[in-house]
């Protein structure tokens, strides 16, 4: 019994060992951003300096482009109040999407995180206080990301998330390490406009035109809730989507990238 508090302290060690080697990787702060797609040209992180970073800690930006696939995903920091429509529509449509949540979201819709993953969705960490990753110590990632894994579990039942969103874009390569050895894969974007700022909504057909301007093979698109064009835009993006032969994924059933 004497040494249960050195196994204890062993435990703990091995544990936190990942965390603190993290320190080993550099902690340049990236803004994700790539070249957009146009006119049919795939896009592209190749001149943004961090390709070989992501690729090295298995981050996602952009699925198989041999295929049409699309992966839906949206960033959900607060509610507008346009996300019940946007499950409309995805429930209609038969399109699973993946919700990246904050603390603030779980505590104040927790009947809407039910419904997402009623409804066949995956809910990924978008961390709990939405704080710069890149400035904060590995341990307080591993709090940021326990607490919203915790607080899906004790509301929707959902024991597993794998997929991580850096608040706003911003990551280096200890958190890509630190995120990547606490189970996560961390997820960018291939297709985006700006579209969060609720004060500069342009109407639906804005929404529309920006999304098939970028359409790709392989498209890992970000969207926002609180976008009243994307809500008034989806069902159509979606329906116009498919007939050019476009087929909506979950981010679990992504291919594997060609050689």
């Amino acid at each position: 019994m004497k040494r249960l508090p050195y196994l204890i302290a062993f435990i703990l060690i091995v544990a936190l060992v990942p965390l603190y080697s993290a320190g080993a990787y550099p902690n340049q702060a990236f803004h994700f951003g790539f070249k957009k797609s146009k006119s049919g040209q795939l896009p592209s992180i190749d001149e943004e300096g961090f390709k070989d970073i992501l690729a090295k800690h298995g981050a996602i930006f952009l699925g198989n482009t041999a295929k049409k696939e699309l992966y839906l995903t949206f960033d959900n920091g607060y509610e507008n109040g346009y996300t019940e429509g946007i499950l409309n529509v995805l429930k209609e449509k038969k399109v699973p999407a993946t919700f990246f949540v904050t603390g603030h979201y779980i505590e104040d819709q927790p009947e809407l995180l039910k419904r997402m993953v009623k409804e066949g969705h995956i809910i990924g960490n978008h961390s709990w206080s939405h704080p710069d990753m890149s400035q904060v110590s590995s341990e307080k990632i591993k709090e940021e990301l326990d607490k919203v894994k915790q607080g899906i579990f004790k509301v929707t039942g959902q024991k597993e998330v794998r997929f991580l969103r850096p608040p706003r874009g911003i990551f280096s390569e200890r958190m890509l390490n630190v995120s990547k050895q606490l189970g996560y894969t961390n997820v960018f974007w291939s297709l985006a406009y700006k579209d969060w700022d609720t004060k500069a909504q342009r109407g639906w057909q804005y929404a529309y035109e920006s999304f098939m301007s970028q359409l790709h093979p392989g498209a890992v698109i970000l969207l926002h809730s609180v976008s009243k064009d994307n809500a008034e835009a989806l069902g159509k993006i979606i329906d116009d989507a498919r007939k050019k032969g476009y087929e909506f994924k979950s981010l679990t059933q992504m291919s594997a990238k060609q050689p």
